[in-house]
């Protein structure tokens, strides 16, 4: 089943339950400053869970979502992602338990038929109700079920609606589990993964951490469309699903490389193909790379996208702005992208372009620190070094940071601090004495 069915579906089953289907909302947040961009379905329904808004009862979207706490893993595993897509079924004090934990298993067992004795689910510790529910009504056995605490079973996304979950994992086999015959949803390993995540809204959460209880108890779910696909498909990676192997195979004709030669391609072909799909997004949407908040995490993902595909996939000049169509035909959903697909492919191309010159002479010199270093026996890149690239060549503390893990090195970026503080009380010495003159 690809991605663009499984959409579908989800949208349609919750059609049919009276919700309100609407399409996604921009990237990049309304009228809310405690987010640079939207990181999950619910944020848009804030004013809604709040209750500050209530001309619908029910909603569900495939939301287009933006995380930025997990780059530097982008690439590295099967699972991270700056941008995915996020499918979601809401109630604004309408449904509660009940109805969400049923609708989510005739979902998954009949709709897109998985298989129940792969399921297994978590519930909150304290959330007797949820637990009774999924064994007594849905008839999911107790050695399906789990109880988890805060870490894995209260949700929030910081200030805003919050409550306790329920989580719904696929058993994906001995072969990816750790080996512990304990081990159960919960666990590190990837054995069990978790796809689907029923959240039970109930409070509003302070910046100091308070829990006020709503008026009205809320249900948002969020399922990554990356994550269900893959699951789908039969895979155990996310970037082996229709959507991603489908920009995989146009990196793979431009660059000349393929996918499996290397560790190293395959892991800078998911960097590249992630970070412009997130890019593409964005700018559709109207974000643009800069020096601060949301542009520079924009800038700062297609440096890294740039540096990979210059240091793995041989690319010296740019390329990231060719695969723009391709994103633009795969999430044809999106039809604002094809909308502004020249403005889009226009900055990638600017900036990458700009960004090389600083990336080979940057490289070069960082290349040739590392030498030096090993040579003396050590595996710390100093902070005045790194302050150096930073300083003179405009080089990036986090792709020096990422570079040097590569090369399994680590940098002393309290030496990066204290030289940066040293350089701005220079510059304030230096306008000290012209206001003097």
């Amino acid at each position: 089943m690809n991605t663009a069915t499984i959409r579908s579906k989800f949208l349609d089953f919750f059609g049919r339950q009276h919700h309100v289907v609407k399409n996604s909302f921009s990237i990049l947040p309304q009228d809310d400053p405690t987010l640079l961009f939207i990181s999950a379905g619910m944020a848009p329904f804030k004013p809604y869970f709040l209750g500050l808004k209530t001309d619908i009862k029910r909603a569900a979207t495939c939301q287009k979502c933006f995380r930025t706490t997990d780059i530097d893993n982008v690439g590295y595993t099967f699972r991270h992602h700056t941008f995915f897509e996020m499918l979601g079924n809401f109630s604004f004090g309408d449904y509660f338990k009940k109805e969400a934990i049923a609708w989510a298993w005739e979902f998954i067992t009949k709709d897109l038929g998985l298989p129940k004795d792969r399921l297994h689910v978590s519930v909150h510790h304290s959330d007797d109700e949820a637990y009774q529910i999924w064994n007594r009504d849905m008839g999911v056995p107790a050695d399906h079920l789990v109880k988890l605490g805060d870490k894995d079973n209260f949700w929030t996304i910081g200030v805003g609606p919050s409550g306790p979950c329920s989580e719904i994992y696929i058993d994906q086999g001995p072969a990816l589990g750790c080996g512990d015959p304990k081990c159960a949803p919960g666990c590190d390993c990837a054995r069990y993964l978790e796809f689907w995540n029923l959240v039970f809204t109930q409070y509003n959460r302070a910046e100091d951490g308070t829990l006020t209880p709503l008026e009205k108890k809320n249900i948002d779910t969020g399922m990554g469309l990356e994550r269900l696909a893959a699951i789908m498909q039969g895979k155990t990676d996310n970037y082996d699903n229709d959507v991603f192997q489908g920009i995989v195979r146009h990196v793979e004709e431009i660059t000349h490389r393929r996918y499996n030669d290397s560790t190293q391609i395959r892991t800078a072909m998911r960097v590249v193909g992630d970070h412009v799909r997130a890019l593409s997004v964005a700018l559709a949407d109207g974000a643009m790379p800069g020096n601060e908040g949301r542009g520079y995490v924009l800038r700062k993902i297609l440096r890294r996208a740039a540096r990979f595909g210059y240091r793995y996939l041989g690319q010296e000049k740019p390329f990231l702005y060719q695969i723009v169509p391709t994103i633009s035909r795969i999430l044809d959903v999106y039809p604002e992208i094809q909308q502004n697909l020249d403005h889009v492919s226009r900055v990638i191309h600017g900036e990458e372009e700009r960004f090389l010159v600083t990336l080979k002479t940057g490289s070069e010199i960082l290349t040739d620190f590392i030498g030096r270093l090993r040579k003396d026996g050590k595996a710390e890149l100093d902070g005045g070094r790194a302050f150096l690239l930073h300083d003179t060549y405009g080089f990036p503390l986090d792709l020096t940071r990422e570079i040097c893990r590569e090369e399994k090195m680590t940098v002393d970026e309290k030496g990066f601090a204290t030289e940066l503080e040293k350089q701005r009380e220079r510059e304030i010495g230096r306008a000290s004495c012209r206001e003097r003159v």
